[in-house]
């Protein structure tokens, strides 16, 4: 199998910078693993690389949708397949970076799924159910199921092939071979960071863009369902939450609660080899890649 370097983690841990560091020594290209970053026009608010930070690094899969538009898990895989195998023909080194989870396993475990477009009133009733209760259908459906019991999307996905007749229940299919470099900070540190960050961006304009994106037609129901930076600041911005102030200290609270699901996300996968951010990671991830690749 092709072999694929893979920098996964939180919010605000300097995974991106990291994978450009890489890709730069290694003559890479970085495929993003980011389920906001795919859609134009969300720049600040989904953290996106800015060109410059690039450094000529070539980037796949950012800004490949206009904001609105339909894009799942299964949108992702596909065209991150093609990515990758795009960079491996040119005989570059391919990096996925990213923070989404699914969309990082999508890829990593290679996931097996339908072509068949979802059942949406189906799924509309399966959102009735908690993760665990949806697992337990499953089961009982298919005793025999490989599936992550918390992966809410994946279980539910394979629920609607049931629903449709389909009683194959594929296993998983890796494409390639993975080194998975996981990236972090302890809590208060990682606290910290999320707070600058937050505040760099705010200042930077990510309100304005929100603002932008409603003015452009962009509904606000889209922005909901983003999370995070689009909900919250869409809600002061129509005035569920009045003040500015609450709403940051809202938005960070979030934010901090969202890397820890992260985190525990992450942690499962004990194939992640998890780098020191307080030496020298990029030399930790070299002496890991250089083995991997053989040099």
């Amino acid at each position: 199998m092709d072999k694929l370097i893979v920098v996964a983690g939180t919010n605000a841990s300097g995974k991106s910078g990291l994978g450009v560091a890489l890709a730069l020594h290694y003559g890479g290209e970085i495929v993003s693993a980011d389920s906001r970053q795919v859609f134009r026009g969300l720049d600040l608010g989904s953290g996106k690389i800015a060109p410059e930070e690039m450094k000529g690094v070539p980037h796949h899969l950012i800004d490949v949708c206009d904001p609105g538009d339909f894009f799942s898990m299964h949108d992702f895989q596909r065209m991150a397949y093609d990515a990758i195998d795009g960079i491996v023909a040119r005989g570059r080194l391919p990096f996925l970076v990213g923070g989404t989870g699914l969309y990082v396993a999508s890829v990593t475990e290679g996931y097996v799924m339908s072509d068949s477009p979802p059942d949406l009133e189906y799924r509309d009733y399966l959102e009735t159910f908690e993760t665990p209760r949806l697992y337990e259908m499953l089961v009982q459906a298919v005793p025999d199921v490989d599936v992550e019991p918390k992966n809410r999307n994946r279980v539910m996905r394979l629920l609607e092939k049931l629903h449709a007749g389909d009683d194959h229940i594929p296993h998983n299919r890796p494409r390639y071979e993975c080194l998975k470099l996981g990236v972090t900070w302890d809590r208060e540190t990682l606290k910290e960071r999320i707070d600058e960050r937050l505040q760099r961006r705010l200042d930077a304009g990510m309100i304005e863009e929100v603002q932008g994106l409603i003015d452009g037609g962009v509904s606000l129901s889209f922005l909901l369902k983003l999370g995070l930076e689009y909900r919250f600041i869409a809600q002061y911005l129509t005035g569920e939450i009045p003040r500015r102030e609450d709403m940051v200290e809202q938005l960070g609270n979030a934010i901090k609660k969202f890397a820890k699901r992260q985190m525990t996300w992450f942690r499962r996968d004990k194939g992640i080899l998890w780098l020191d951010m307080t030496g020298d990671p990029v030399a930790q991830a070299c002496a890991a890649i250089d083995g991997f690749i053989g040099k």
